[in-house]
């Protein structure tokens, strides 16, 4: 039933911003997250947030640069992405949570979107 879809994805700069969206349809009481798999690397925790917006967890790579947030009313959320490095080159998926907790492993989430790609220029 729940549907998700990433948007937002595109080329630029090294240095440059970015900022991801992700559009859901269901409801859930969960927390939700963004995932990234890069060249020849296994996906890859980025970051999650909590039901209410109030929690959030970042991995070590993107800390101090990324930022997540949600809108329950709209039933989306965001990654506003700064200071892209090269290696911030992926596709980033956005998921759904099976418990409220926010999860930083691949089995802790129970839906998913297509992706949407991320390429950074040096």
């Amino acid at each position: 039933q729940v549907q998700l879809v990433e948007s937002g994805g595109g080329l630029v700069q090294a240095g440059g911003s970015l900022r991801l969206s992700c559009a859901s349809s269901g409801r859930t009481l969960t927390a939700s997250g963004w995932f990234r798999s890069g060249p020849g690397k296994e996906r890859e925790f980025v970051a999650a947030i909590s039901w209410t917006g109030s929690i959030t967890a970042y991995a070590d790579s993107v800390k101090g640069r990324f930022t997540i947030s949600r809108d329950n009313a709209k039933n989306t959320m965001s990654l506003q992405i700064n200071s892209l490095k090269p290696e911030d080159t992926a596709v980033y998926y956005c998921a759904r949570a099976r418990t409220v907790a926010t999860g930083r492993k691949s089995e802790d989430y129970a839906y998913w979107g297509q992706g949407t790609q991320v390429t950074v220029s040096s």
